[in-house]
């Protein structure tokens, strides 16, 4: 049995990259995850697409929040957060499926 990652994702007018970006988190090798999105209080259509991404994938958690800023959108992940481990991904990025797997096994092999 692996540890969970918790993978978070602060959210804020990123609608034209969003969907990719959490396909791209959704596609890990390691199975046990879970994404965090985040939205700080965007004003386009991101919040809709993140609502569907919940729907979609039972692994996502969406939660809202003022406009604060990334840090406070990244600290309401963490207090979210059920994981052993927290991954940040900003909503503009994109890994590989590997990554996930790579530093969980490299976490575990150093006693991180």
């Amino acid at each position: 049995m692996h540890d969970l990652i918790s993978v978070i994702i602060p959210v804020y007018n990123s609608e034209p990259y969003i969907l990719e970006c959490i396909r791209s988190a959704a596609a890990q090798t390691y199975s046990e995850f879970e994404i965090l999105l985040v939205d700080d209080g965007s004003t386009d259509g991101s919040g809709d697409l993140c609502e569907k991404a919940v729907r979609e994938d039972e692994r996502v958690r969406f939660f809202r929040c003022g406009h604060k800023g990334v840090s406070a959108a990244r600290n309401k992940g963490i207090k979210e957060a059920r994981g052993k481990y927290i991954f940040f991904l900003d909503s503009d990025d994109l890994i590989h499926p590997q990554l996930l797997e790579t530093l969980e096994k490299l976490s575990e092999e150093n006693h991180a």
